[in-house]
């Protein structure tokens, strides 16, 4: 059965997935690249030289884009989601590029907070935009492939240690800003809105507002207990998946004992290239999973969340190359999984109008999580624990995991109307 992608015809929704591709690699990287030039950095900016002020700096970005996210999504479903992300593109490259010209730790504080204003518009907007265009049989999939930007980002970040150290941390920043302010342009000229929404408004402002209140779709998605379910299924595994985001580099260069020019692209390029393997596995899987059993999804995103809870113990226990990097390599294809199922798993629950909200509000729990263990790890690091504590995050997944698949019993493949 061919699966409507919105008037455009199959070929313009998968374009869209390539071009916002890109737009989640720029937005993965431009984070990204400053957990592994701490090195660089702290030569100029001597607070960085504590542990517990660098932890503060990455863990701004993630109060701000927490706070921001539920905003975000509701903004997503109300407005133009090409211009939102546009927008948000231009703004968070010229943050990146602005960082290059500063030394003090306070201004490079507050840029991290912009940024995580700009960069906290996109996701919500990016993923439910990919929702409309690929229904039925090939979302998973696409999300998934949207999702390895995100990972190719993050290893590209890795190469920011890189870039600093033949040249310097100024020229990284301004590189990286860019060619994010350069592929906006892109997105005017190419990028386009789904014509479905388009379409409904017209008809629908006679009957109804086509775009409901804010205090009506949050009280919607609140009065849900399986959306419940999932923001704390979402949340959990969050612990760890930021706590390797911002802390992988340093744990690989401590634990293996290389310098961290070396170990950023390591510990970057061994996670993203292990997930991308995870997102287009769980994607395929997942979509055909759910063609003969509705928890098809549930049941894919749980065997990857599975395989994050070993891969933990790895990362605590482990002192040699072999576990370290079986750990990254197991955590990437788990994660990968539990990553390119997430909004496809929402939208069996929410229909098209709440779902960016849904998302938002996801996105904030998560990056709450990250924000808080990003902190407390950065104490760990400082005495001398991070491996240990990092073992610990495997407890409360488990226990995200188990409760999931009790819990989480979707009626439909995919919700199309309020009930």
């Amino acid at each position: 059965m061919r699966h409507n992608t919105g008037g455009r015809g199959s070929g313009y929704a998968w374009l869209v997935v390539g071009l916002l591709w890109v737009v989640a690699l720029l937005n993965y990287m431009d984070r990204q690249m400053l957990s592994t030039m701490k090195s660089s950095m702290m030569v100029d900016i001597l607070e960085l030289e504590k542990a517990e002020n660098f932890g503060k700096l990455m863990a701004v970005f993630l109060w701000i884009y927490g706070f921001m996210s539920p905003v975000a999504g509701l903004i997503a479903d109300r407005i133009n989601r090409k211009w939102l992300i546009v927008a948000s593109l231009f703004v968070w490259s010229g943050v990146t590029f602005s960082m290059g010209y500063t030394s003090n730790f306070q201004v490079l504080y507050g840029l991290r907070a912009v940024m995580g204003i700009s960069e906290a518009l996109y996701i919500p907007a990016g993923l439910s935009l990919i929702a409309d265009y690929h229904r039925g049989s090939t979302r998973s999939l696409a999300v998934g492939i949207h999702m390895t930007g995100l990972y190719v980002g993050q290893a590209m970040g890795g190469f920011g240690a890189t870039v600093a150290d033949a040249w310097s941390w100024q020229s990284a920043f301004h590189l990286f800003g860019v060619v994010g302010l350069v592929y906006s342009a892109v997105l005017v000229i190419a990028l386009r809105e789904h014509p479905e929404r388009k379409r409904v408004a017209p008809s629908a402002v006679a009957a109804k507002p086509k775009k409901p209140p804010v205090l009506s779709s949050l009280t919607l998605l609140l009065g849900m207990t399986s959306f419940w379910m999932i923001l704390f299924y979402f949340a959990v595994p969050s612990f760890p998946g930021w706590a390797v985001k911002n802390w992988m580099p340093t744990l690989f260069s401590e634990s293996l004992g290389i310098e961290m020019a070396r170990a950023g692209p390591i510990a970057t390029i061994t996670i993203a290239a292990s997930s991308f393997l995870g997102v287009i596995a769980g994607g395929i899987l997942s979509d055909r999973w759910v063609a003969v059993n509705l928890r098809g999804r549930i049941f894919t995103s749980a065997i990857g969340l599975a395989l994050t809870i070993p891969s933990l113990l790895f990362f605590g226990l482990g002192r040699e190359i072999f576990w370290i990097i079986g750990g990254a390599v197991l955590f990437g294809i788990g994660y990968g999984m539990f990553d390119a199922n997430n909004m496809p798993i929402l939208c069996q629950f929410v229909s098209p109008r709440h779902r960016a909200a849904g998302y938002g509000l996801m996105n904030m729990t998560g990056v709450f999580a990250g924000a808080l263990i990003t902190s407390l790890l950065g104490r760990s690091t400082d005495s001398g624990h991070l491996g240990r504590d990092m073992a610990f995050l495997a407890i409360p997944v488990l226990i995200a995991l188990v409760l999931q698949l009790i819990i989480l019993r979707p009626t439909v493949a995919d919700k199309l109307a309020d009930d």
